[in-house]
């Protein structure tokens, strides 16, 4: 076809749009590790995908990847053997699944969706006897990239779970600009009872440190504690994966929509009224009456009615209630119910910590059978110098408590003239019965 010079060559859209293609059948699209299949040292010869290949009968050893491989080498095993399923429709063809499981130790794995955030190394090691939880993080491999450079500054931070709160939060330093950072911190958390080890999980979240903006979660992995045996120390390769999605009512109708917001906010003051802020070790002893025999023995001033000595000891992992990061942390006791006002004790204001040692002892002379309608009352605050003091968080020990407050208090009820120490969480509740300054 000619055209003349000044005229415009015109083309109807009919044929414009007339291009000759033939799409065929739609093929799913092939992950990465069908190309790159792990074969093992015994295999000759590589496998190279062939998407033309003939079904393998379901007796032989071997799972394939999407695509089939040949017919020669259907003796070859892979290193880690996939679940192969038929595709409706006949034809016999096969499909890939992968599923790996990353709750449990791992050594390891080139599953796409296990390595598309990472691996994360750490041991754990829970010492019984001084009530402490040891995470040594090592290692993260493969993180995802988080940063323009195609790097990130990742750091690890824990939480206990359930009641997570910057309280109980450990950190470890930043490495900068990799994605294959190695830390060999250890972090340790204090005071955790056994009580704790069958009912909390460690969550491990590995982060991109921003200066300029927000931290981003690059993933995390979680640890139910009871997996761990007192005086062994355990060690985990895990893969790190997304936190798990909170329900979205969007997707319901208008009556469920409403009650899923109704649950939720319920869910969230739950949440927020067990609130850790901290750990207080606390000793009871009921030291019983002296008798005039026993006082002209031992040649002083002795006591000689009974009564409850009550000893704090020290504070861990307190919650941070000024602006420096820190707490001006003292202790507060009562014995109610308290008639004349004379059971509140106070011990010393430590300043800007927020793991104090105290190591004071108080005494209420009071006889046994008193003492078992009585309600112990401890609280610790934040000190501030011109306004009210802050709460940070506070227990009630009493026949009529729950958990480790209950048992701590029989025990001492109990075993007269044995000191008993026990850890306990302080939650942001304050008792009903308490006085404010």
């Amino acid at each position: 076809m000619t055209v003349q010079r000044g005229k415009k060559l015109s083309i109807s859209i009919q044929e414009h749009m007339a291009i000759d293609v033939c799409p065929g059948p739609i093929r799913p699209i092939q992950q990465i590790s069908a190309y790159f299949p792990r074969l093992s040292p015994t295999s000759p010869t590589p496998i190279s995908p062939n998407p033309t290949m003939s079904p393998i009968p379901a007796s032989s050893p071997l799972s394939l990847s999407p695509s089939s491989v040949a017919s020669g080498m259907r003796g070859a095993h892979l290193l880690s053997p996939l679940l192969a399923h038929g595709r409706p429709g006949g034809g016999g063809s096969l499909s890939l699944t992968s599923s790996v499981d990353t709750s449990v130790e791992i050594n390891s794995s080139d599953s796409d969706d296990c390595t598309a955030l990472g691996t994360l190394e750490f041991e754990l090691r829970y010492e019984q006897s001084s009530s402490e939880l040891h995470c040594t993080v090592l290692r993260a491999k493969g993180l995802k990239p988080m940063d323009f450079n195609g790097l990130a500054d990742p750091y690890v931070k824990l939480h206990l779970l359930p009641g997570a709160s910057k309280a109980n939060k450990l950190k470890t330093k930043t490495i900068r600009n990799s994605l294959n950072p190695v830390w060999n911190e250890t972090l340790t958390y204090v005071g955790i009872t056994e009580e704790d080890m069958h009912r909390k999980t460690l969550r491990l979240s590995v982060c991109d440190e921003d200066k300029l903006t927000h931290n981003e979660l690059i993933g995390e992995s979680r640890v139910p504690l009871k997996r761990v045996k007192p005086n062994q120390r355990k060690h985990f390769h895990t893969c790190l994966e997304h936190p798990p999605p909170l329900p979205s009512p969007t997707a319901m109708g208008e009556a469920l929509r409403g009650i899923s917001c109704y649950l939720r906010e319920w869910e969230n003051q739950q949440l927020h009224s067990l609130e850790e802020r901290g750990r207080l070790l606390l000793s009871l002893q009921f030291l019983p009456p002296v008798s005039s025999e026993d006082k002209d023995i031992e040649g002083g001033d002795g006591r000689r009615s009974g009564g409850l000595c009550v000893g704090v000891k020290r504070c861990a992992h307190l919650a941070a209630m000024d602006v420096n990061g820190f707490s001006d942390p003292y202790v507060k006791i009562y014995l109610k119910p308290d008639i004349e006002k004379k059971s509140k004790h106070k011990t010393a204001v430590m300043k800007k910590t927020l793991n104090p040692e105290f190591n004071e002892e108080f005494f209420y002379e009071i006889s046994l059978l008193e003492l078992a309608n009585k309600v112990l009352e401890v609280t610790v605050w934040d000190y501030d110098l011109g306004r009210s003091n802050d709460f940070i968080g506070g227990i009630c020990l009493s026949s009529h408590s729950q958990g480790d407050a209950l048992r701590h208090w029989m025990e001492c009820l109990k075993n007269k003239g044995q000191k008993v120490e026990r850890w306990h969480i302080l939650t942001n509740e304050l008792p009903r019965t308490l006085c404010h300054d």
